[in-house]
């Protein structure tokens, strides 16, 4: 097989486009082939697609394909141009490469593999042997391309959660489609107003399908809920893992003042026992478990409300909203009554959103997809030692999780 018609093949050219020429550059360490089509050939109009004559040809161009035998390869090619009786002229589109790219298609498509292989620009520039700027344009063209393609699908179990952008209070709040763990929409801030902004980019008939709402307890993502989604009340899930790591919380904070009392007493029981009470009862080694059955004993305030913490987990174990509810109301009269401060207030707070808490016995959901992502894209962020434009790790999420068709066609 000859050069022209080897490359009529790996650039998969049809008629009436044809190889006229391969030129290897071994100095430049470049293989450039060029391609041309038959005199009187038409072409469709980009706009109206009507066939009309070729009316010239635009300056010789170039687009980087992917190399052979290591050597950097080029396309090159005079672009026709079409006389429209109702648009003008107009460059007519080509096969290769879409329009306004300096790269093939094929190309296009290896590059985006990498990134997403890679997760880093840095790693995947120096096998495409491109610039920064060129390899990054390959992950804005591919979310602008996904997102225009987007079809409007239902999105009845979402959530919303906050991810930090860089340190200190800089925030975004991310809305998630739970049933295909992706990113739906992204907003600056974490308020209300944030919210606000994330769910007001979902169509109103995905507002309209929406049947269950993932978050923490924040008061701002609530009022969000209630301002742009119809029947808001009865579809907001607090998030259990957030609601069980506020008792967590609670536990240590008895821990750490027990610990300062003893202390003063010269005694170190507690010492050296943190994630003993901050881990759940499964999760516990041999090791751990002989500690905390000895600590157990001594009747310790931090002991009692490590049980009560265990006994809090079984709220989302019953079948209904009812049965959860008269649960929680004994293990809340229980807790009350201790002089166990933190806990007492958190189960305060938790009284204070108990129907959207037990509401998980009904949609059966919680945020566990936006945790998992933000693991991601925390690790993604971490790869490239962090996004200093707001808007290219916003760019930056989409591409990674936001479930769009990237590749060009």
């Amino acid at each position: 097989m000859q050069d022209k018609e080897l490359y009529q093949v790996i650039l998969g050219l049809d008629s009436p486009w044809t190889v006229s020429e391969v030129e290897l550059d071994t100095d430049d360490g470049e293989i450039r082939v060029r391609v041309d089509h038959p005199r009187g050939t038409k072409f469709r109009c980009p706009d109206c697609v009507q066939e009309l004559p070729c009316y010239d040809h635009a300056e010789e161009r170039r687009w980087r394909h992917l190399d052979s035998c290591q050597f950097q390869t080029f396309l090159l090619a005079r672009v026709p141009r079409v006389k429209c009786p109702e648009h003008g002229v107009q460059n007519v589109a080509v096969p290769w490469a879409e329009k306004s790219s300096r790269f093939t298609i094929l190309f296009e498509r290896f590059a985006i593999d990498l990134l997403l292989a890679t997760q880093a620009v840095t790693g995947a520039m120096d096998i495409l042997r491109t610039s920064w700027d060129e390899t990054w344009h390959f992950v804005q063209r591919a979310v602008r391309r996904g997102q225009a393609r987007k079809e409007t699908k239902p999105l009845p179990r979402i959530g919303i959660d906050e991810k930090a952008f860089a340190k200190g209070q800089d925030y975004l709040t991310l809305l998630y489609d739970l049933d295909h763990s992706t990113v739906e929409a992204i907003s600056d801030g974490h308020d209300a107003d944030s919210g606000i902004a994330c769910f007001s980019q979902l169509l109103p008939e995905q507002i309209a399908s929406v049947e269950a709402v993932a978050m923490d307890m924040s008061a701002a993502y609530v009022k969000a809920a209630k301002q742009t989604i119809p029947l808001a009340e009865g579809k907001i899930v607090h998030d259990r893992f957030h609601v069980m790591q506020l008792v967590t919380k609670a536990v240590d904070k008895v821990r750490r003042g027990e610990h300062r009392e003893l202390l003063q007493e010269d005694d170190n029981r507690l010492a050296k026992t943190k994630y003993l009470w901050l881990t759940s009862q499964e999760n516990l080694s041999e090791k751990q478990q002989a500690l905390l059955d000895k600590t157990f004993t001594l009747q310790l305030e931090t002991g009692k409300a490590w049980a009560y913490k265990e006994l809090l987990r079984d709220l989302w174990n019953h079948a209904d909203a009812v049965a959860a509810t008269t649960y929680f109301k004994e293990w809340y009269r229980r807790v009350i009554h201790t002089k166990l401060k933190p806990l007492k207030k958190v189960a305060k707070t938790i009284q204070e959103r108990l129907a959207n808490v037990v509401s998980y016995c009904t949609h059966g959901i919680t945020n566990g997809v936006a945790e998992g992502l933000n693991s991601k894209i925390m690790a993604i962020k971490r790869r490239v030692g962090g996004y200093r434009n707001r808007e290219n790790f916003k760019t930056a999420i989409y591409f990674y999780c936001g479930g769009l068709s990237l590749y060009p066609r």
